[in-house]
């Protein structure tokens, strides 16, 4: 098998030709008047090298193309085009639509994107309308927290979070959080799922520059109710990977953990990139108590450049008796990803328990 047949499709291909052909179809049928051929070539062109977020955006530039021009009948016909989509990902597109051209249409344009957002997400959609008016559109977001659709409820949250990955930064909410911790109060005890670990996410992007306010806020929450106790201990991954003292006493690990690693070993030594590693560790209490230890491990990667970066990867929570030895073990497979792509050479390993490093190894990768 070559490389090519090998390879992972890019996930921009999800917006290809076929996928445009798709659109244009069911868009004709619901608006016969559709021009089909000018959107396609509005869409299509220069598609190659456009990147995911590029298509989206072009994708929804042709239908400002090809829509009618009055903002609420363009909607209602992608209101009624949505449903017929075949993908997840490409639902993302009406909400485009209105980001890019209802930022005068405020009412319209929020009733649009809580439509549009159990079909896929409107979450990138309502960021324009926090950058131009960041009061109106959190007041209509808290509104939100209220609805029985977990999706409409998720997009208060996750809409509003400071960092959003694929998204622009808000930078007034990563300054000051303030004006947006409604939202996460009023969904803290959210019985879904999906909701609360978008909670957990806005919250843990604002520990990257507040990590103080989200901990003291921590504090007001009931965290004796296990939703708000889930959301607190996603939230905090990223403290407690760093052994923050105030965010592992949230979670309940013991504060320097009285423990020795009197092994811990990776094998094979040596390894190809496809191939995995397996790492194994005994654990001794050595502080004759109880304690609550939050196991994680550590591995730097070396670049081409010269320079290496360090990502910590969480192992197990566990419970360990005074005395106790406890036997822990994984298996995690080398390769690379869109995020990370590996060089050869001797990549460290550090155990890390309560955030302490308690132990070293080693193995060689290549490629």
């Amino acid at each position: 098998m070559t490389d090519t047949q090998d390879a992972a499709p890019l996930l921009k291909e999800i917006f290809d030709r076929a996928r445009l052909r798709h659109l244009a179809d069911e868009t004709r049928a619901v608006y016969p008047a559709f021009d089909a051929d000018r959107f396609l070539e509005l869409a299509a062109h220069d598609l190659d090298a456009l990147s995911i977020m590029q298509r989206l955006r072009q994708i929804a530039r042709a239908y400002g193309e090809t829509l009618p021009s009055d903002f609420e009948a363009a909607v209602a016909i992608l209101g009624a085009l949505i449903p017929r989509i075949n993908h997840r990902f490409v639902t993302l597109v009406p909400p485009e639509y209105v980001a890019l051209y209802g930022l005068e249409r405020f009412e319209t344009s929020m009733d649009a994107l809580k439509t549009f957002t159990p079909y896929g997400s409107a979450e990138f959609a309502i960021r324009p309308f926090l950058r131009q008016d960041q009061a109106r559109t959190l007041k209509m977001m808290e509104a939100w927290t209220c609805d029985p659709d977990e999706h409409v409820r998720r997009l208060a949250s996750e809409g509003s979070r400071p960092r959003l990955p694929w998204s622009f930064r808000l930078d007034a909410l990563v300054q000051d959080p303030t004006p947006a911790l409604p939202i996460l109060d009023a969904l803290k005890t959210d019985d879904s799922v999906y909701v609360r670990k978008s909670v957990a996410n806005h919250l843990n992007d604002i520990t990257k520059d507040h990590p103080d306010r989200v901990l003291d806020h921590l504090k007001t929450w009931p965290l004796d109710d296990k939703r708000s106790a889930w959301i607190a201990k996603h939230a905090l991954r990223g403290l407690i990977k760093q052994g923050d003292p105030r965010a592992l006493a949230v979670i309940g690990a013991t504060e320097g953990a009285d423990v020795r690693a009197e092994h811990f070993t990776i094998a094979p030594a040596a390894i190809r990139l496809g191939e995995a590693i397996a790492l194994s560790t005994r654990l001794a209490e050595t502080g004759g108590r109880a304690q609550t230890l939050v196991v994680d491990y550590a591995i730097t990667y070396p670049k081409a450049s010269g320079r290496a970066s360090r990502k910590v990867f969480k192992w197990k929570g566990v419970q360990i008796a005074a005395g106790q030895r406890l036997d822990l073990s994984l298996r995690q497979i080398i390769k690379d990803f869109t995020t990370r792509k590996h060089a050869p050479g001797r990549h460290a390993v550090e155990l890390l328990v309560n955030g302490q490093v308690v132990a070293q190894a080693a193995f060689d990768l290549s490629i």
